[in-house]
Parts: C-alpha cells; structure tokens; sequence
C-alpha cells in the first residue's frame, strides 16, 4: 500500500477506557457493521475499528490479488495496524472470518492479545469425514458460480439468508456493504475463506477464547462452537445467542451486546 495502513485501512480510534478492544468485522461488511454495539463500549474501552482490505469502503486499488491469496496477509495487516498504534495489549473481537484472522494473529504473536472474542466462525467450511463444517465442496462452487454468474442476484439472495431473523433493516445494511464491494474481489476472498483450513492449528492457540454462536447460523452449524472449544489451545467459552443467523450485532444488537460483555468478563 502506497499510503500508510491506518489511512488506507479507515482506522479509528473511539473510546475513553483504558483497556483496547478491536472491533473486526467479517467479510462482506465493513467497520460499519459495529455501529450498533459500539455504544455499550465506549465508556469502559478504547475501541480499535478498521476495515479489512476487501471491503468496499476501502479503495480497490490496495487489494494485491496475489498478496492475499491467504489469510495471512490480513493477519499482518492486523498486526500492523496494532504496532503502528502502539498497542501491546487487546482483546479481538472477530466476527466469522476476522474470527479466523484474530485466531492466526494469537498464533503469532500471543504476547498481543488478553482474549480472543470469536463470533459464528469457523476453521473450516468444508465437511471432511470427521468433522461437520457445513457444506459440501459442490454446494461451495455453486456458490462461487451464482456470485460469478450475477453478482447483485446473489447478494439479494444471500444477504437475507446471512441475516436469518426477519428484521428488515439488518438486511438492508448487509446487502448495501455487500454491493459496495468490487465483484471480482468478492468472490476471490470468498475463495480464500472456504478453502482455508484452521482446524491443524487451532491447538496452538494459548489465548483465552469465548466462542459466540446463534442457534441457527446458515453459514456456521452449532456443532462448530463446540468442535473449536474442544481443540483450542487456551481456555475457551461458548455462549449461545438465542437468536438466528449469521450477523447478530446486525439484527439482534442489544442482545449481543449483553453477552458480548459477559464473555470478555469471564
């Protein structure tokens, strides 16, 4: 990137606490995605917000395809922008592939991170004989064919069924962050995210987790939480929302909120 990360990336700083938590949104939203939960926090935490490189909000021309053809260079870009602020201690709050970032980040550098905040995610999308991630590999092509196919037919049709529950207006922000997004860099990171696989490392991670999950997730099946409290490395939390879908700081705020504090508590 020509110009410096925190500019490029849309880096914020709000807050008055003393403690830093970062705040990284999933792939198809952008910092926005934080509006509604941000108030709870800016009281007791210094609140780090960024959007990763593919989001819409971002300029295009910063997104390197062969840079990020894996999740690793996200990770350094989080890192990066942790060191250019000078933090040395956080908690990461990741929804779903920011989870996975947060999880490689805490691999890395564990010296950084108090606890890891990891929301409807998942170390690997495919099912493999022993393990349920949800989809099976042609279901995940035709995905990636509808998207290349039609780019805003499937963001009219996904968005609502990422949502899950019937509020209308969390719709309506998911589907506006998703077609602020360049198709072609859309479906390449939706690639990048389905093909990755976390689940050989998840045992180095040493951090403190809680574990997030809807009790209906079309994106995430609740036996995921599970599988990631058994194999993380660290002590780990599951706290189930009695909510549905995929983005519950979009569609059920409030109620995310409440549990988002009592994780970062225990």
């Amino acid at each position: 990137m020509g110009q410096s990360v925190l500019e490029a990336l849309n880096v914020r700083v709000v807050g008055s606490g003393e403690e830093i938590l970062v705040f990284a949104h999933d792939f198809g939203s952008d910092q926005s995605a934080w509006q509604r939960i941000l108030p709870f926090f800016l009281r007791d935490y210094r609140v780090v917000l960024y959007d990763l490189v593919c989001a819409g909000s971002v300029n295009s021309d910063f997104f390197d395809f062969s840079r990020y053809s894996t999740l690793d260079a996200h990770v350094d870009d989080l890192l990066h922008i942790l060191d250019a602020l000078g933090v040395d201690r956080c908690a990461h709050v990741g929804h779903s592939v920011s989870a996975v970032i947060g999880i490689l980040a805490a691999i890395k550098r564990p010296e950084l991170f108090t606890k890891l905040i990891l929301i409807g995610t998942s170390p690997r999308f495919l099912n493999d004989i022993d393990y349920h991630g949800g989809f099976e590999y042609g279901e995940i092509e035709a995905v990636f064919s509808a998207m290349e196919a039609n780019y805003e037919a499937w963001v009219n049709g996904f968005a609502p069924l990422a949502v899950g529950a019937d509020v209308p207006v969390a719709v309506q922000e998911f589907s506006r962050t998703l077609f602020n997004m360049r198709p072609d860099i859309s479906l390449f990171v939706s690639r990048t995210a389905f093909n990755s696989d976390l689940t050989g490392v998840l045992g180095l991670v040493k951090v403190p987790c809680s574990i997030i999950q809807t009790i209906e997730d079309v994106s995430v099946p609740m036996s995921v939480a599970m599988y990631l409290k058994n194999h993380l490395g660290g002590r780990s939390t599951v706290h189930m929302l009695n909510v549905e879908g995929h983005l519950p700081h979009l569609s059920a705020p409030h109620l995310f909120a409440q549990e988002l504090r009592r994780a970062l508590s225990r």
